[in-house]
């Protein structure tokens, strides 16, 4: 592989950590001196010295912050490959979203772009672990609780061909799965208990968090820090104050942790239970479209009247 021998003209060996050398350069031009120890170049070379000669090169080194959300990014996608893959062994389609959090466009954003190309799957699944919360629950239940009451069917496309589909417009009609886990927090808890009590899914997973008391975090003090306080409650009949969350977390309907060693391994658990809860789901309740009714009785054009002189 290629090794860093130097940065910015200076030696890597002068410094305990390479790192310390790229402090405050995030977003900066940085000259790297690489040896590349397996380039094709240095294969066929014919003296040994300029096998291991260093290599100058200009890069941009980005933030950690910016870092980790590349690592993040990644993880979705896979996670999202894998869940397809999964469901396509089993036989089945699905969809996969996973939102970070509950905090405004970007989440809003996200959940546009993983749920409309994806509400006509017979299998869903929304993967809210690790969310930090926000406060846009009820918009996404909003979508979930659409039903598909009427379909519509043109001359030459139907609900089969890419038609208009159903009413309700992009209602999802099969089975949802949404996993959760113990860093699930705050409005992903409460979105998490909301598709349970509404009956719009079953949730997959760890118990969450506990965070069920929400607040405004608008109390700034002059220092600029913030001094945050329980303010608003939430009950209902069933569970009271705190919705069964506060201190407590949600519980998932089918209980799944994550083996550290097999995630190492490159297998997630929770997700695989997942796609299982819905091959069983799906077995027993099939997602089938209704039957078009063919024909009208006594207004469509019958046999005798083909003949008809005018």
């Amino acid at each position: 592989g290629d090794v860093i021998v130097g940065i910015n003209g200076e030696s890597v060996l002068r410094v305990p950590d390479l790192r310390m050398q790229l402090r405050g350069m995030a977003g900066r031009s940085v000259r790297l001196d690489v040896v590349r120890t397996s380039s094709a170049l240095n294969e066929t070379s014919s003296n040994e010295t300029d096998t291991f000669k260093p290599e100058p090169m200009i890069v941009v080194p980005i933030s950690n912050d910016d870092a980790e959300d590349l690592f993040y990014a990644a993880w979705e996608y896979r996670t999202r490959q894998k869940a397809i893959e999964l469901a396509d062994q089993e036989g089945f389609s699905v969809g996969y979203l996973h939102l970070r959090s509950m905090s405004g466009p970007n989440d809003i954003n996200k959940f546009f772009r993983g749920f409309f190309p994806n509400y006509d799957k017979a299998g869903l699944i929304i993967d809210v672990r690790h969310n930090r919360g926000g406060n846009i629950d009820s918009w996404l239940l909003d979508y979930l609780q659409r039903k598909a009451w009427t379909y519509w069917q043109g001359r030459a496309t139907n609900i089969y061909n890419g038609g208009l589909g159903w009413d309700e417009q992009f209602a999802f009609r099969g089975h949802l799965v949404v996993l959760i886990d113990e860093k699930t927090s705050s409005d992903g808890e409460g979105f998490s208990r909301g598709v349970s009590e509404l009956g719009l899914g079953k949730l997959v997973g760890t118990r969450t968090w506990g965070g069920g008391i929400w607040l405004s975090s608008d109390n700034r003090l002059v220092d600029g820090g913030i001094a945050t306080a329980p303010e608003i409650g939430t009950y209902n009949d069933e569970f009271g104050w705190g919705m069964g969350i506060e201190n407590m977390g949600v519980d998932p309907d089918v209980e799944v942790d994550n083996n550290p060693r097999i995630s190492f391994d490159g297998h997630d658990q929770q997700l695989e239970r997942a796609i299982d809860v819905l091959k069983e789901w799906l077995h027993q309740e099939p997602v089938a479209f209704p039957q078009d009714p063919g024909p009208k009785k006594g207004v469509s054009l019958t046999s005798s009247g083909e003949h008809c002189p005018s």
